[in-house]
């Protein structure tokens, strides 16, 4: 099989991943030195469980070192290269292994020869799903189209210079693929705040908030109890939603709930790598 041939299937094997909401990593070589199995350019698709998905990069010294840092990069989000050398050339890496971006493993394969590869990974896109109509839920989805998260509607908005998709309450338990980090803000504002409150708690998210004062959140929580929601569940919701910036408009009370989001799922991102250094 041809390189070119290699390249397609890797291709083919990366569409199929993104369509299935699969996060998984990246690995390129971008530089060897004296002899080495995979030279620059070679790549393989790793999955989050450390699985090669396809492509190959050497014996078990590459192969371990990579797994490593695919499974840290997927989890955090943020690309690492991996700096394999012998023994006698590893005193050489002392600082560089003090950053985090970098992973310094050894390479014990009698070769000895040396090899950095980037691994970048590559995440589902997190769903931002908006329940409302009114100024907020438009001001927010505007503002988080440029952030790169697929976008849902459970609501109308007129004259949208931006592309979501539509969904029911009763659609909306299965509407993110496994895998996708979703994101739920209530902006209904009066107009089925419990409906949507209820439907939204029954669902599995990283963040829920609610576009309304402390108080009115509050009045709602017997009604959410009746409803079936677990008090413990409950107390998740973000109310008022958006971090305290004095917000008074809503591209400003937009700006600040996208601005929690992020917040939200960059801790998150750090904390899972926390959790499993441990």
């Amino acid at each position: 099989m041809t390189r070119q041939s290699n390249k397609y299937i890797a291709h083919v094997i990366a569409d199929e991943l993104r369509a299935e909401g699969t996060p998984f990593a990246v690995a390129t070589v971008v530089w060897t030195l004296a002899s080495t199995a995979a030279k620059p350019g070679m790549k393989a698709l790793v999955l989050g469980n450390g699985d090669f998905a396809d492509g190959w990069l050497g014996g078990g010294c590459v192969t371990a070192a990579v797994k490593k840092a695919a499974i840290t990069a997927i989890k955090t989000g943020e690309a690492t290269l991996v700096c394999l050398r012998p023994e006698e050339l590893l005193a050489d890496m002392e600082g560089a292994a003090e950053d985090e971006m970098l992973l310094v493993a050894q390479n014990g394969c009698p070769s000895k020869g040396s090899m950095d590869i980037f691994v970048e990974p590559i995440k589902p896109q997190p769903e931002l799903l908006v329940c409302g109509s009114g100024p907020v839920a438009s001001a927010l989805l505007r503002i988080a189209a440029s952030f790169g998260f697929s976008l849902l509607l459970c609501g109308e908005i007129e004259h949208a210079t931006f592309d979501w998709q539509y969904a029911s309450l009763a659609e909306m338990d299965s509407s993110a693929p496994s895998g996708v980090d979703r994101y739920i803000v209530v902006a209904t504002q009066g107009k089925g705040d419990v409906i949507a409150l209820t439907a939204a708690l029954k669902m599995a998210a990283k963040y829920i908030a609610f576009v309304g004062s402390r108080r009115k959140f509050a009045s709602y929580e017997s009604k959410l109890t009746n409803a079936g929601v677990a008090a413990a569940k409950i107390a998740t919701v973000r109310s008022p939603a958006g971090v305290h910036i004095n917000a008074v408009t809503p591209d400003e009370i937009a700006l600040s709930i996208m601005a929690e989001i992020i917040q939200t799922r960059r801790t998150d991102g750090q904390q899972r790598a926390t959790d499993d250094a441990c």
